[in-house]
């Protein structure tokens, strides 16, 4: 199914990561980073996961903020920003809002903002190497003015909410709890992650910014972007919003590979306690695993996403109510099952050369794959 994905153009290449009871079952690489077939897919390199940085990054961090008793699930948003006081976002809940169920705009192209008329960047915001306050690194030579931070915040807060109450997923949650996070503990979410997770969890290539830190050919490419940063996006996010951000998003721009992502899942499934340490609660991880909106058809978790309640969805349909993960734009897919005790990872750079590339996602290969490991391992 991998080489068929690869073979149909579907992605240039792929890691597949697979764990049971806590011991690796399975482990490979295929394809290359790129059609050009120059370097080869190798278990260490690292992928661009996309959305699974809300569940690998900032949800963690949020787990030991509820241990902490410095939140609730019942807390109001304007309680932990106080910019949101008489906005239409004020009495929004932390459950609410993790389980996409709070009528947030699904998500705001900032960048086109950015643009002028040929979708190129603006000088006004835009120079091609660092001076005053174009320090914010969005792209190779391209360095965005950070008063333009100040003009996405606005657009966040002034954001109007859905007319309805439906299930809709949206990133807007996790602008504003990085700024939670980052505001309370005077530094960067990239820095509260590492310090608190990825560094005694022994993770050495989960991280955001990979540039200079991972070797440029272990790093895999995740689009070439013709329509605002004009260049090969490798080692920079590819979520637009982030790279704003300057490649640190509490929704996107965390870097890893299939094993060090499966380690953190691991993590999950142990309930926030792994070899030795704890990191959060095991009945905090219980009532952020859980699917409140269930009954008014939302599948979701706080935070977490759950299985499809009908049909095709998030999941092949095969693993428990228990069981929970993420996907990622990108074509990355997280997945850990309690009952099974069992986990999978699937990360691909199906954007690229470009991200109109939906043939991953319309022939469900992920949760395939996952179908297949569920038949052959389960049965």
């Amino acid at each position: 199914m991998a080489q068929v994905a690869i073979d149909s153009a579907m992605t240039p290449g792929l890691q597949i990561f697979i764990s049971r009871k806590g011991k690796t079952i399975y482990e490979k690489s295929f394809g290359y980073h790129t059609y050009e077939k120059k370097i080869k897919v190798a278990n260490h390199h690292v992928y661009d996961l996309a959305s699974l940085t809300k569940i690998l990054a900032t949800l963690p961090l949020l787990m030991q903020e509820f241990d902490d008793k410095s939140i609730k699930l019942e807390s109001k948003m304007a309680e932990l920003l106080p910019k949101l006081e008489n906005t239409n976002k004020s009495n929004l809940t932390i459950k609410a809002v993790l389980s996409h169920y709070a009528k947030l705009t699904p998500w705001i192209p900032f960048y086109k903002e950015t643009l002028d008329e040929n979708l190129y960047p603006k000088r006004k915001y835009f120079r091609s190497y660092i001076k005053n306050k174009y320090r914010i690194p969005v792209a190779n030579n391209l360095y965005l003015k950070s008063t333009f931070l100040e003009e996405m915040d606005e657009m966040i807060i002034d954001s109007p909410l859905l007319d309805s109450l439906y299930y809709k997923y949206s990133d807007l949650s996790f602008y504003l709890f990085k700024d939670y996070l980052e505001n309370k503990y005077g530094k960067s979410l990239d820095i509260l992650s590492n310090d608190k997770f990825y560094e005694p969890l022994g993770l050495k290539r989960t991280l955001f910014k990979p540039l200079g830190v991972i070797p440029e050919n272990e790093i895999v490419p995740s689009e070439y972007d013709r329509y605002f940063r004009h260049s090969e996006l490798k080692g920079y996010v590819h979520d637009m919003g982030a790279a704003l951000l300057g490649g640190v998003g509490g929704h996107a721009g965390l870097f890893s590979n299939a094993e060090e992502v499966a380690r953190i899942m691991q993590l999950y499934l142990n309930k926030g306690y792994l070899e030795g340490k704890r990191y959060f609660n095991a009945d905090t991880f219980d009532q952020f695993n859980q699917c409140y909106y269930c009954p008014e058809g939302n599948r979701r978790g706080v935070g977490f996403d759950k299985p499809q309640l009908v049909g095709e969805g998030s999941t092949c349909g095969c693993v428990s109510l228990e069981s929970f993960g993420h996907m990622g734009f990108t074509g990355t897919y997280a997945w850990a099952d309690p009952e099974k005790d069992l986990i999978y990872v699937f990360l691909s750079n199906r954007t690229y050369p470009t991200m109109d590339n939906n043939l991953l996602g319309s022939h469900n290969i992920r949760t395939r794959i996952q179908q297949l490991i569920y038949d052959s391992i389960i049965n």
